[in-house]
């Protein structure tokens, strides 16, 4: 009996231990699929998974009417994990020929021991299908002749990317600009508003089994965020007939760079911004350092006669003179051991400031630049923007230069009185034209019309900052007198358009060589507006180092002519029928005028 008692009482401290040890597994059991569920799925993913860029689509660029600029298109980067391809001999037979490669070529990004290897960079996604169903059907009839899974091609993996078109190519390539291999903007457009346009990248993970590329298990762990959209201030058609009018210039001069814009001047618009040479930015073998420049606001130059409005808007605004004052215009004239002349050799003439800015003349221009004196001269210079950025939002801006009153010279006066010792941009210069445009107020020039979010929704840019320059009085007088440039009288009658007011000014500067570090060749401009009566734009063009004839009306007249008659005729702008102020240009004509006025009276 007592060894009976004594059996029953293992057998219940068996029962006893193995209800301990099932509780212990059980309480393990809710500790791992409860409490500490997350840290082992951590743990897994650590040991087992593998995560990887899900690049963002940069925002479009479009024009001012919606039309794509630059977009992102859909692509496909394929890696692959050499530890599992099997048979790489074989692998590069079927893949080379679908990528555009030999077999040889392939072969040795398919052999080792590494886990990852780009093989192929922005291919389209029909591509990788080609590759996908290729490696398919050759592994399907694999399995059918039972040769062993040992020799199945695996660890393709493809990648979202996305491809750069600009399906503009060469008509906005200066101003809209290119992306580097990172996906950053590198120049133009693509560039200064980089932090617009990109996007935020995501992330997506995929199973490795311990080294091994698992097909099918990736999994998107953070969405990538596009980058906003642009809609710019340029019309593509504007751009189209500026960009072939500056091409044709610049081949014709055989010159080294031209340069047309199209300003609003009410609201600093730019309607279109045309570089020459220019490339293709769908094609990476015309592209250079040199070419990715934008000349309208990189390229720095010395206005010359373009200039002169300055001057002569200046003496005006401050009361010195008159659209009819008279002057007395000799050939030369000497100021601080310094002779300085007109660009044709003439007799001493009686010219008013209106005959005296038709002709261009330099040494007119020095004695309104003598009666206006150092200070007056500087203040206006930098109330029209000299020696500053006209913040357009365009990348690399320069801000020309322009020395201050205390580090003029003897010669600084009459030399920037007609133009020459400071330096400016093609924008800088749009700019000061578009100021007399627009009564005297100076608008900064923009690119950026306004931005588009992901649902389409577009936002409007903020207004562009204006300053008044000049009175209204002063700009309607001017823009009388300049009409004076493109008549029969004046330097640029080949700008004329007719059956508009069309006024404007010629520029024919010495060119600083910063190769020889001296004077060599010249810049050829005529920057205009029209209406003149009502200005409605604004086209500046700027031809660089013209081989053989340079003169501004000469060259650069008829582009002006071509670009603008577009313009007025796109926007349907009616012909003037307004009648011109007419100014005297000598004081011969003068007088006949104020006796046949008296006689009238009379």
């Amino acid at each position: 009996m007592n060894q009976s008692r004594l059996v029953q009482d293992r057998i219940r401290k068996i029962v006893a231990i193995a209800i301990v040890i099932f509780l212990l597994f059980g309480l393990r059991l809710i500790e791992i699929q409860a409490i500490r569920a997350n840290g082992y799925v951590e743990k897994a993913n650590v040991e087992l998974g593998k995560t990887a860029t899900l690049l963002a689509p940069r925002g479009t660029i479009y024009d001012i009417n919606g039309v794509e600029l630059a977009r992102s298109i859909t692509a496909i980067n394929i890696a692959v994990d050499q530890t599992v391809v099997n048979d790489p001999v074989t692998a590069a037979n079927i893949v080379a020929p679908i990528l555009g490669m030999t077999p040889s070529q392939l072969l040795p990004d398919l052999t080792g021991e590494r886990r990852y290897v780009l093989i192929a960079k922005d291919i389209t996604p029909a591509k990788w299908s080609e590759v996908y169903e290729a490696i398919e059907k050759y592994n399907s009839i694999l399995l059918k002749s039972k040769a062993g899974i040992s020799k199945r091609i695996a660890g393709f993996v493809p990648e979202r990317s996305y491809i750069r078109d600009y399906p503009s190519g060469l008509l906005t390539a200066s101003l809209v600009g290119i992306i580097n291999d990172q996906g950053a903007g590198a120049s133009g457009i693509e560039s200064s508003l980089n932090n617009l346009l990109a996007g935020t990248n995501g992330k997506y993970a995929y199973a490795n089994g311990r080294g091994k590329i698992i097909p099918g298990s990736e999994r998107v762990s953070v969405e990538a965020k596009a980058g906003t959209s642009i809609r710019l201030t340029i019309d593509r058609d504007i751009q189209w007939v500026a960009q072939n009018a500056i091409n044709q210039a610049v081949s014709s001069a055989r010159a080294q760079s031209g340069t047309v814009i199209v300003m609003d001047p009410k609201t600093g618009a730019i309607l279109a911004q045309a570089s020459a040479p220019t490339f293709d930015p769908n094609n990476s073998n015309s592209i250079t350092l040199g070419k990715l420049r934008n000349p309208a606001v990189q390229d720095v130059y010395e206005p010359g006669s373009t200039g002169k409005v300055i001057t002569v808007a200046a003496a005006m605004e401050e009361g010195l003179i008159t659209p009819e004052s008279v002057f007395t215009i000799p050939y030369k004239m000497k100021v601080a051991d310094e002779y300085f002349h007109d660009h044709e050799k003439h007799p001493t003439q009686r010219l008013t400031t209106t005959g005296l800015l038709a002709v261009s003349s330099n040494t007119g221009s020095i004695q309104i630049g003598q009666k206006l004196g150092k200070d007056r001269l500087y203040e206006y210079l930098r109330k029209f923007g000299m020696g500053q950025s006209t913040n357009s939002k365009l990348p690399g801006e320069s801000a020309g230069s322009l020395l201050q009153v205390k580090d003029w010279s003897g010669t600084s006066l009459p030399t920037f009185a007609f133009g020459q010792g400071y330096s400016l941009t093609a924008m800088q210069t749009t700019s000061v034209f578009a100021t007399i445009a627009n009564n005297g107020v100076r608008v900064s020039p923009s690119i950026l019309a306004g931005v588009v979010d992901e649902s389409g929704k577009y936002t409007q840019a903020k207004e562009n900052a204006s300053v008044r320059v000049l009175s209204e009085q002063t700009s309607q007088n001017m823009r009388a007198m300049m009409e004076s440039v493109v008549s029969k009288n004046g330097t640029a009658p080949s700008a004329a358009i007719p059956g508009y007011r069309i006024a404007g000014k010629t520029g024919t500067a010495n060119r600083y060589n910063t190769a020889c570090g001296c004077y060599s060749g010249y810049t050829a401009s005529f920057v205009g507006f029209a209406p003149a009566d009502a200005p409605e734009f604004v086209v500046s063009v700027t031809i660089q180092d013209p081989q053989g004839m340079h003169w501004g009306g000469v060259l650069a007249g008829p582009v002006f002519k071509k670009v603008m008659s577009f313009v007025l005729q796109s926007k349907r702008v009616q012909p003037t029928k307004t009648d011109k102020t007419i100014f005297s240009l000598t004081e011969a004509a003068l007088k006949s005028a104020v006796s046949t006025k008296a006689k009238s009276g009379a």
